[in-house]
């Protein structure tokens, strides 16, 4: 499981977007999990726009995103 905390990240442009992608590509082809925690609005309109916002798993708080993940 990995879980990329976002919190005091205020954008993200294409080459973040991509490597938010690559990093869910490569934990899905080993079985496992990728959460993004802390997405404000305007990364997460970013992930919209670019139609890769329902990839990944979000949650507000990295406690929470353990507690989910944890039977994954």
């Amino acid at each position: 499981m990995i879980i990329v905390d976002l919190t005091n990240v205020p954008y993200v442009d294409s080459a973040g977007i991509g490597a938010l992608m690559g990093a869910h590509v490569a934990r899905q082809k080993d079985g496992r999990a990728l959460a993004l925690v802390g997405v404000n609005q305007r990364v997460k309109d970013a992930l919209e726009v670019t139609r890769v916002f329902s990839f990944f798993r979000v949650y507000p708080s990295v406690a929470e995103a353990e507690s989910a993940l944890s039977n994954v």
